[in-house]
């Protein structure tokens, strides 16, 4: 029953991912970024994605980035997490500016939190090529011997069995192949909750984006311990 909820609401994904691209958040300048990761922190954490990951419509403190960071530091964990969310991103645009983002740093990450999918559905985009573009990105932090954590989207009912079927899988595939942690559905148990969603039904307020962190941040934690 739970499962059915959640694909349920992923229907919505569809109408409130269209925001996602009114409203682009650009990367940090490569001056600010290297800013960020030269600070005194015993590791680097990337978070990648899109308006789920950009902190659309919230504060400075209440986005993924900062409410990851917090929560690790809280756990005594002195990790520093740069935002890289860009609203609007599809995987291909991702793949585009991966290896930008990474080299305007001054280290090497040792986790980045990848999280693309969304606005590929949203624009019909095969999962063949979703698939390649995610495939690419993990690729090319494993050949950098960067360790990744992946959040993952599922196809909203209405694009059909035959979508759902390519496009459901892609996740829990390359966390297999790459022996990456994986969060299923970056939003289980948030969309389905109005009080932890913004006014678009769409897309997690700051309390959403707790709940989200809560899951999060263990498997985030624990491929640091593995960094190690």
């Amino acid at each position: 029953m739970r499962n059915l909820i959640v694909y349920g609401v992923a229907a919505l994904l569809i109408q409130g991912l269209s925001a996602c691209g009114q409203t682009p958040v650009a990367d940090a300048p490569p001056k600010a970024a290297k800013a960020e990761a030269s600070a005194d922190y015993g590791s680097l954490v990337v978070a990648f994605g899109d308006s789920l990951y950009a902190g659309y419509r919230l504060g400075p403190n209440e986005g993924l980035a900062p409410q990851l960071q917090a929560a690790l530091q809280a756990k005594g964990i002195k990790a520093r997490v740069h935002g890289a969310g860009v609203s609007g991103d599809t995987s291909a645009a991702g793949k585009a500016r991966l290896n930008f983002v990474l080299d305007n740093l001054d280290r090497k990450p040792d986790v980045v939190v990848l999280g693309l999918g969304g606005n590929d559905m949203l624009r019909g985009i095969k999962p063949t090529e979703t698939r390649a573009n995610i495939a690419a990105m993990v690729a090319e932090l494993d050949k950098r011997g960067i360790d990744v954590v992946l959040t993952g989207m599922l196809a909203a009912p209405n694009l059909g069995a035959d979508y759902a079927k390519g496009f459901n899988p892609i996740f829990p595939a390359l966390a297999k192949q790459y022996d990456a942690p994986l969060l299923p559905f970056f939003l289980e148990g948030v969309m389905t909750d109005k009080a932890l969603m913004l006014d678009d039904g769409i897309h997690p307020n700051a309390k959403g984006i707790t709940k989200v962190v809560e899951k999060l941040s263990p498997l985030v934690e624990r491929e640091l311990k593995d960094a190690r």
